[in-house]
């Protein structure tokens, strides 16, 4: 496995942990659970009772704009597979900055939120256009996982 690889995942992790047990805006002193707990095979994402989860009013522009830019690299038939990376490894930073929520919702966000970070980042290592490609793909339908199960 690539050491530049594996140090993207690791970051990733570390962020994700950092940015969900200090939420900028908590006012309560717990914080939330420890997240290094999760993996990538986590259980299967499910709905709410039937219903979509929640995710706070702080995280939805993140999300939001991740889509927006993917969207358009797709449209622009861009090949700058790295740039487009580093701009959705960014938004991501904000996304776990940003995070405050807890319980049942944020333990969901989380099994859609690891599989989708480990998309970017092996799209960042990516060399072989072809399997690029293919990994944009994938994070669009990482997206529509996310509008299937997340308001």
């Amino acid at each position: 496995m690539n050491t530049h690889y594996l140090s993207s995942i690791v970051l990733a992790g570390l962020l994700l942990a950092w940015g969900c047990n200090h939420p900028p805006h908590s006012t309560s002193g717990d914080g939330h659970a420890n997240h290094e707990e999760h993996s990538a095979d986590s259980e299967s994402l499910r709905l709410d009772q039937g219903e979509k989860w929640r995710v706070n009013v702080e995280m939805k522009p993140f999300i939001a704009e991740s889509e927006a830019i993917l969207e358009a690299f797709i449209a622009s038939g861009s090949t700058d597979y790295k740039t487009l990376a580093g701009q959705l490894e960014e938004k991501n930073a904000g996304l776990i900055k940003s995070c405050t929520m807890d319980g049942e919702s944020h333990e969901e966000l989380h099994k859609w939120l690891h599989p989708h970070m480990d998309l970017i980042a092996r799209l960042a290592q990516e060399s072989d256009a072809q399997e690029a490609q293919s990994l944009v793909q994938s994070l669009g339908k990482s997206f529509d996982t996310y509008h299937s199960y997340f308001q």
